[in-house]
């Protein structure tokens, strides 16, 4: 059978059961008792095993049931939820990701997951991972064992009938020691030349990428005598000790009935407990009853970019239409395009709300990142994610992951205080960092808020000044608000000390100018010793927009209308001159004006009249006039890229077709207030 047609339902549904065992292990963390979360982990874990199976990735399968067999001594109460088992379940989930994206990279979704699968064995036995670290920080505390299968226990019980030895050897080498893999190597060579090394623990993979301690186990069947074998392998330099003992093959065989006994009662209880389960379905088919009335069907994204292509023409002639009708003034033409404009309008409204993705497809992966980070941080957060069903369009979601992620990893790093310097200063020991999003009129705002340290003020601008971000005259007049954007300069950074997390000042303008590039705009406030607040605005699509045409000359410009607070018509005289610039009194504030045609270079053709056409635009809290000849009217327009070769030019985000067929540039209103 043919299972490639079902690859990528595969990786889908594999991905969604991923992302549902991340978040309800986070939960599991938070209520350790409640078994309803263990069996719904169980259950994600399960699907992706028998899916995994069916599709031939037996690695998946495994690593997934063995992850099974620990929730499961959960359920049993058999093992008790602590955060060093989650640290070791969550790294099998790291493993369970890596191996999907190689199938969906096309790869044989292979890897090397034997320390975790040890370790997860480790623990259905029922040791706590904190032993083992013990464990593997002093293996003389713990002695290594070896098992054998039965295709390993004929080996050693015939080479015992042909006369040979087999012996069980314990060899340690120096904990100085360079090049642990080189001494694996030798005496390897010392063994093989005076018999045969039948297994050793931890497997020769492990020993060849020094994934070990000091310690390891060697079953070898030989000739020589303990003695003999001993003094050989003294004599491999920067060995400490060597222990030769001889295997007792019949305490082998007992040691492994009663492993397979063991085996055989786990099974035995996963057996019924599933049988209970089967029993008491009414739980499950709820869940599936739920699942069924989920009326949705899977779409590739390709085909509704495609779909927004041909929509987008669709408008382009739409507007093409609505001016050939005005030309013609048919009542009868006139009626048909009015209605075709306002079916048009419907579809486009469901076409992009098609396109709309709920940011919890990337709030999802941030509850992981934190407990991670905080873990390595020795610090308590509780992040709060209010408003993920708040939409947006798929490529701005596709665009915002980086950047909040920086903004996240900045908030607990430098703004989240440690547990005891939080208790000093009387605040709860638990941080709590806050991800909000919610819509208002055409925009998607985003916020990260945490209740740290807060921005120090004087920081921020000892380390502008000293880097030359800002002059000591320019900081007299500044706001706090003005300071804290300072952070945002290229390589800012007020923190005392590099680390892997952030430090290096090379975030904060990426996030920005990220932001900016989506038409977004990010802010931040703050209040030393209470927290800090990053605002981000977005657009709530990129392909289609609401513009102004506006005229310089005999050419025409789009604004957006996102940018625009109103128009004006203001007489020369009314013009005034501050800081060697032309401004207006725009309702008691001081407003630049900006002069487009000389902006763009656009040729002088028509006489200068007596009042100017302004466009009043803002950006946050900063405003401008454009001037312009005159204005056009309001239109949506279709947001067309200028291609590679004019990337660069300044104040503009790209074009659009009018209606007759013109081009008409779209202003960059963000590039031209500074």
């Amino acid at each position: 059978m043919d299972m490639s047609q079902y690859l990528e339902v595969f990786i889908d549904e594999s991905k969604e059961h991923l992302q549902a065992i991340n978040e309800q292990l986070l939960e599991l963390e938070k209520a350790p008792e409640n078994m309803e979360i263990v069996n719904e982990i169980f259950r994600s874990a399960h699907t992706l095993k028998g899916m995994s199976a069916t599709m031939g990735f037996e690695d998946l399968a495994n690593l997934t049931h063995q992850m099974e067999n620990v929730l499961d001594g959960i359920r049993n109460h058999k093992i008790s939820v602590t955060s060093e088992i989650l640290d070791v379940v969550f790294q099998a989930v790291d493993h369970l990701e890596a191996m999907i994206m190689s199938i969906a990279a096309g790869g044989d979704g292979k890897r090397d997951v034997k320390e975790v699968v040890e370790q997860l064995k480790r623990i259905e036995q029922g040791e706590v991972p904190a032993s083992l670290a013990e464990q593997s920080s002093n293996t003389s505390s713990v002695p290594l064992a070896q098992t054998y299968g039965e295709f390993e226990h004929n080996v050693l019980q015939q080479a015992k009938e042909q006369g040979f030895s087999v012996y069980e050897i314990r060899v340690k080498l120096r904990a100085d020691c360079l090049l642990k893999s080189a001494r694996v190597y030798m005496i390897f060579e010392a063994l093989n030349e005076a018999g045969e090394v039948i297994k050793s623990t931890p497997p020769v993979e492990m020993l060849e990428e020094e994934q070990f301690d000091q310690e390891f186990l060697l079953a070898v069947v030989t000739k020589q005598s303990a003695e003999q074998l001993y003094e050989r392998l003294m004599k491999v330099s920067e060995v400490e000790e060597v222990d030769v003992v001889p295997l007792d093959m019949d305490k082998q065989k007992e040691t492994g009935v009663a492993q397979a006994a063991h085996e055989a009662a786990l099974e035995q209880q996963a057996a019924t407990v599933q049988e209970k389960r089967e029993k008491t379905p009414e739980k499950n088919t709820v869940v599936k009853q739920t699942a069924a009335a989920n009326k949705t069907i899977r779409v590739n994204i390709e085909r509704l970019d495609i779909l927004m292509n041909l929509f987008e023409e669709l408008v382009i002639d739409r507007g093409r239409l609505e001016q050939i009708a005005r030309e013609l003034n048919h009542p009868e033409l006139n009626e048909t395009v009015e209605r075709m404009s306002r079916i048009s309008s419907d579809l486009q409204t469901i076409i992009l709300n098609m396109r709309m993705v709920p940011v919890e497809t990337v709030f999802n992966r941030f509850p992981r990142m934190v407990r991670q980070l905080a873990r390595e941080l020795g610090k308590k957060v509780n992040l709060e994610i209010i408003g993920a069903e708040t939409e947006l369009d798929r490529t701005v979601i596709d665009e915002i992951g980086d950047p909040l992620v920086h903004l996240l990893r900045n908030a607990i790093d430098h703004g989240i205080e440690t547990p005891d310097v939080r208790r000093a200063s009387g605040k709860p020991e638990e941080g709590t960092v806050k991800l909000k999003a919610y819509h208002s009129g055409n925009h998607v705002f985003i916020e990260i808020e945490d209740d740290g340290a807060g921005i120090r003020r004087e920081k921020v601008l000892q380390k502008a000044l000293d880097r030359g971000i800002i002059s000591q005259q320019g900081i007299a007049n500044l706001t706090d608000k003005q300071v804290y954007e300072l952070i945002f300069a290229p390589g800012f950074s007020t923190a005392d000390h590099i680390s892997d997390i952030s430090g290096r000042g090379v975030g904060l303008d990426v996030v920005k100018s990220t932001i900016e590039s989506l038409g977004g705009t990010v802010t931040v406030d703050s209040e030393e010793g209470k927290g800090s607040i990053f605002s981000i605005q977005l657009p709530l699509t990129l392909s289609i927009i609401s513009v102004l045409l506006v005229e310089i000359q005999q050419e025409k410009y789009a604004i957006p209308l996102s940018s625009i607070i109103e128009t004006a018509i203001i007489k020369k005289e009314d013009i005034l001159h501050a800081y060697n610039q032309q401004v207006i009194d725009f309702r008691g504030k001081v407003v630049p004006l900006v002069f487009l045609k000389d902006i763009f270079e656009v040729p002088a053709a028509a006489e200068e009249e007596e009042a100017i056409s302004v466009v009043i635009v803002r950006k946050g809290e900063k405003m401008a006039g454009l001037v312009v000849d005159s204005f056009i009217g309001q239109q949506e327009v279709v947001l067309k890229s200028l291609g590679n070769y004019l990337t660069s030019v300044f104040a503009i985000s790209g074009a659009t077709i009018l209606g007759d067929g013109q081009v008409a540039l779209i202003i960059d209103c963000n590039a031209l207030i500074k």
